[in-house]
């Protein structure tokens, strides 16, 4: 068996839309390490931080005792050069189309990193890979690349920090990018320095949870991405007024909860699982949002318990006998639905 099958999950099994077994993908653990795959605890490939506290390398609000949001995993490497710096290669979990890549270090916090779009998946979602010391040569934005495929050698690369040669590490996510207007955004938000990443951004990019995906998919709870977000947990649910088709639904139609009325598209009802990704969109009709302004918003229902569980990120704020949108999801609406 060859190296690069070693490191494969799965591979791709094709069935017909009349069986009961939805298409499964073909995915890789996107470093050499093969802990994941032979069922081994977090603290054999999960890179903590200076904290030495392994949950602090998962993804969530698990940094500053629970006060920081972190976006990705944090995977350590196996193999290191005889000055002790990380020589993994890193691979494409999917195949998919090379999007962005950053190669000056000091423009990011992601230091160096690529951006993979995945359009042969429902949804079409993002990869991120940061922190890179080597970008594969020849590898440019617009090639394609297939599952396995190296595009990258792993490093310690930062953009305002320094990490240590013995923390060295891959920060990878999966997500989805929220907006195609998101150079109006960030003029609006005046932060006072140039955006040299466009929608490659990570402002614009929102991730769900790597290892919790990749151990479902492990276990065949799952076989892709659909699937998954389909049985996310509901954290906040909002309806919104507005009559337009958000070009994030446009690019993800596989997250919509029923067809777009005939009769005239009018709101959404949309659901956000606990760390604010917008996971079921519900169009509506006029009906719907009866005694709505235009553009209002309406919390309609939160799950206090799920909230909490992720306290860095401030969807809603109690206010009187109901809840109001807080800074996170103020930022969604920005983003998504051109609110100012």
């Amino acid at each position: 068996m060859s190296f690069r099958a070693l490191i494969y999950l799965t591979v791709a099994m094709g069935v017909a839309a009349s069986t009961a077994q939805a298409q499964r993908l073909d995915l890789a653990w996107p470093t050499p390490n093969t802990a994941f795959r032979d069922g081994r605890s977090i603290e054999t490939f999960i890179q903590p931080t200076e904290s030495g506290e392994v949950t602090s390398g998962l993804f969530g609000c698990v940094r500053t005792s629970g006060s920081q949001f972190h976006e990705g995993l944090d995977l350590y490497p196996v193999a290191r050069n005889r000055q002790g710096e990380a020589t993994d290669k890193i691979f494409a979990a999917l195949s998919g189309v090379v999007r962005h890549i950053s190669t000056k270090p000091g423009d990011s916090s992601y230091g160096r990193y690529i951006v993979l779009e995945h359009p042969d998946v429902t949804p079409a979602i993002y990869t991120l890979y940061a922190h890179l010391s080597v970008v594969e040569s020849g590898l440019k934005v617009g090639d394609r690349v297939a599952t396995g495929q190296t595009i990258a050698t792993m490093g310690r690369s930062a953009g305002g920090y320094t990490i240590p040669k013995e923390r060295a590490h891959l920060h990878f996510e999966f997500g989805l990018r929220m907006t195609d207007n998101f150079s109006s955004w960030y003029s609006f938000r005046k932060f006072g320095s140039p955006n040299v990443h466009a929608l490659w951004n990570g402002m614009n990019l929102t991730g769900f949870d790597p290892l919790d995906f990749f151990t479902r998919f492990r276990e065949r709870e799952v076989n892709n991405f659909q699937e998954y977000l389909a049985r996310q947990p509901a954290a906040v649910t909002f309806r919104i007024a507005a009559g337009r088709e958000p070009d994030f639904i446009r690019r993800y139609p596989g997250l919509l909860t029923k067809p777009i009325p005939s009769s005239g598209l009018a709101g959404w009802e949309v659901k956000l699982n606990p760390t604010g990704l917008p996971y079921a969109w519900t169009p509506l009709t006029a009906a719907d949002v009866t005694g709505m302004a235009p553009n209002a918003v309406r919390i309609t229902q939160v799950d206090t318990e799920r909230v909490r569980m992720h306290r860095c990120k401030q969807l809603v704020t109690a206010r009187g006998t109901g809840h109001v949108p807080a800074r996170d999801l103020t930022t969604l609406l920005q983003l998504v639905f051109g609110l100012r």
